[in-house]
């Protein structure tokens, strides 16, 4: 029986969480929270599991876990066995690390700022909005380039860093669709994600019938 408890909220960044054990390859028991209507805010079921009162949380026999990053890193250290990991002996160690932190330290949080922005009416041209753009641009310019001239993000082999970084262009643009024809290299990359099968299994048991968006234009859709 699986010790590793695995909190997913329906739809949300948890679903990178299932997408790594299934990488990995670990026993783990799923189980999944739906979102209450009509904001569709994490419900008081998680909240009683973590203070954070959202996904991601894990149960570990007497820990329990939640933040994305520090998940990962105690699933990669704790029952990894070196799998999707980068020495620091290795040349590409660096690159690793920023693309590992680069999703929830940068273009997460500049995304999330467009969004609710954007639900509270504030103007795509006002000045933090615009700011908040620049941002997300200056990430998706350097994500394209890097895979412009490697398979993955932290190189040629995939990594926990590609885990990390793949939910913010796929699934989160069902809460806030955005285009991705200026970056053929992101696209190209997310159309190789989607052919994993760790990747598919993940997606299926988190959120059965949902189909992630791998494309540079997201179809028109609602949550």
């Amino acid at each position: 029986m699986a010790s590793l408890t695995v909190h997913h909220l329906r739809r949300s960044q948890s679903e990178r969480v299932i997408w790594l054990c299934e990488e990995l390859g670990i026993p783990y028991h799923l189980e999944c929270h739906d979102r209450v209507p009509p904001l569709m805010l994490a419900p008081d079921s998680l909240r009683q599991l973590h203070w954070s009162g959202t996904a991601p949380v894990i149960q570990d026999g007497e820990v329990t876990l939640a933040e994305s990053t520090a998940i990962f890193e105690y699933i990669l250290n704790k029952h990894g066995n070196g799998q999707l990991v980068v020495s620091p002996t290795d040349s590409n160690y660096a690159d690793y690390l920023l693309w590992f932190h680069q999703a929830n330290g940068s273009l997460m949080p500049a995304l999330m700022s467009i969004m609710l922005g954007r639900m509270k009416g504030d103007s795509d041209e006002s000045p933090t909005q615009a700011i908040m753009q620049q941002r997300i641009n200056a990430n998706l310019q350097a994500m394209d380039r890097q895979l412009e001239k490697l398979s993955y993000l932290a190189g040629d082999e995939f990594t926990a860093a590609d885990c990390m970084s793949v939910w913010g262009l796929t699934t989160f643009r069902l809460f806030h669709p955005f285009d991705l024809t200026e970056y053929p290299n992101i696209v190209s990359y997310l159309q190789r994600i989607g052919q994993r099968d760790a990747y598919q299994r993940a997606v299926q048991k988190g959120d059965p019938g949902m189909s992630p968006i791998l494309s540079a234009v997201p179809p028109p859709t609602s949550i």
